[in-house]
């Protein structure tokens, strides 16, 4: 089955920009719908966003709409994450995963995280 990567986590300055990576390995990465998820320490996993398998359709939590956009390439095997407008109570481990919907319990594969932290 695909296994998945993140990257492009790091410091931003309150204000800035980030894209996150999700280099998909393994096969048929383009039939797999896929998602975003955070999660800052002692808070639950949160969802962020959804893109279906051809990327044509995204879906995103209310908590991040209009700061964030969900795309994918599937020619590269990644999918993004763009968060704009960063705010320090944005700052938590990043995950990328395969499935389809909005509770952690929908996706059946995970990415290792990548730790984003955002200050001034």
């Amino acid at each position: 089955q695909v296994q998945l990567v993140e990257s492009g986590g790091g410091w931003v300055r309150t204000g800035g920009s980030l894209r996150l990576a999700c280099v998909a390995s393994g096969p048929s990465f383009s039939d797999y719908d896929m998602g975003w998820f955070r999660q800052a320490p002692g808070r639950e996993r949160e969802w962020l966003g959804s893109t279906d398998r051809s990327g044509l359709s995204t879906w995103y939590a209310g908590l991040v709409q209009g700061r964030v956009t969900i795309s994918r390439d599937n020619q590269r095997n990644t999918a993004y994450l763009t968060i704009h407008s960063l705010k320090p109570e944005d700052t938590a481990a990043y995950y990328c995963a395969a499935g389809m919907g909005v509770t952690a319990q929908d996706y059946f594969i995970w990415g290792q995280g990548t730790q984003v932290i955002v200050s001034s």
